[in-house]
């Protein structure tokens, strides 16, 4: 298994279906289409490749905030259905331990949905703390 940033190559299409699978709302051409507009604000994208074939995806920021410093925020981490509990998670989540400190970054951050109880245990596991409740407010309206 190895990890390596998304181009436009061979395995493009095959990576963004295995996004798919956490983003479904979005299509092979909208979800390439979202992702080159977030690549403008720095957002980046891995993927683990073994001889079997797109293993797990993940896009990530880098950025630097007042309460965590220098951070990675991992926003979206998938690990191909066809793949799961083979070890394939823990192999990319010690690789952004390797690159977090590669690029001076002493934190990973994450959110995951409420209802997502086995990847809680996972990264429980992988040694992530539930540090804070995340709030959102969506549509947004004057008044």
């Amino acid at each position: 298994m190895e990890v390596r940033f998304l181009e436009k190559n061979s395995d493009y299409e095959s990576a963004l279906e295995v996004m798919l699978q956490l983003r479904p709302n979005y299509n092979v051409d909208t979800l390439s289409s979202q992702i080159d507009k977030q690549q403008l604000n720095g957002y980046k994208v891995v993927y683990v490749k073994s001889s079997e074939g797109v293993l797990a995806v993940a896009g990530f920021s880098v950025g630097e905030k007042l309460a965590w410093g220098k951070h990675i925020y991992i926003e979206d981490l998938v690990t191909n259905s066809q793949f799961r509990s083979r070890g394939v998670g823990k192999f990319i989540i010690d690789w952004f331990k390797t690159y977090a400190l590669e690029i001076g970054c002493e934190q990973i951050h994450l959110d995951s949905g409420v209802q997502r109880f086995p990847a809680h245990k996972f990264y429980l596991r992988e040694g992530f703390n539930i540090a804070s409740h995340h709030f959102s407010m969506v549509g947004v309206q004057d008044g």
